[in-house]
């Protein structure tokens, strides 16, 4: 046990993950390195493919808690393992296998991986709805868009330094739709946000408003 002394005056630090799509895939493509793109032999391009897909999932996941109850039922704490889970299976599985077994790579990410953290029944479903976008046979096609605007995509298959380039050129900005989600979503976001800037809580007291 520490003295309470040490924990009282202590500073506490957290590690928590970037605010959009374009910083959560750029923090986990410079965790990355060449090595891991080479690192499966038996299908290296549908590995490098999955594993852009995998990597963006849980940047969705993320994100829709900032659209409040519209996004999840639930908040929930999504992080770097299972991630780093999902992508480990996902190579056993394509190592193992002659074919692709999407079935068993979507149930192990889905309903254990991640879905092992979501607790209520429409978030699970609306988890695994999401995780079909990003993990299916059409993903391996050149023309596939994870959105209707066709801002996003799997870049073409190439080096470290290609996918990093691509995620830098990412749109800043995510509309709602990337996220399945109703233009009109963003504005519970944004109403909650200017809030928090512009009201200062006191005691649990709103003193602006």
């Amino acid at each position: 046990y520490f003295p309470v002394s040490i924990l009282q005056n202590g500073v506490k630090l957290t590690n928590e993950p970037p605010h959009g799509i374009k910083s959560n895939l750029m923090r986990t493509y410079n965790d990355f390195s060449q090595e891991k793109l080479d690192s499966c032999t038996t299908t290296p391009e549908a590995w490098r493919i999955l594993l852009f897909s995998l990597s963006f999932f849980p940047s969705i996941v993320q994100e829709r808690r900032q659209f409040g109850p519209l996004g999840w039922t639930i908040i929930y704490e999504f992080n770097d393992s299972d991630l780093e889970t999902s992508m480990n299976m996902l190579k056993i599985m394509l190592e193992s296998q002659s074919e692709i077994p999407w079935d068993a790579i979507t149930y192990v990410t889905g309903e254990i991986n991640y879905g092992g953290r979501v607790t209520d029944y429409w978030d699970r479903r609306c988890l695994m709805n999401i995780l079909a976008i990003y993990c299916n046979e059409s993903a391996l096609e050149d023309d596939y868009k994870f959105s209707s605007s066709g801002k996003y995509y799997i870049p073409a298959d190439g080096k470290i330094t290609d996918y990093k380039d691509f995620i830098m050129n990412l749109p800043d900005y995510e509309e709602p739709e990337v996220f399945g989600m109703h233009n009109n979503a963003c504005l519970l976001y944004t109403s909650d946000a200017a809030d928090d800037l512009l009201c200062v809580d006191l005691g649990g007291r709103r003193i602006i408003k």
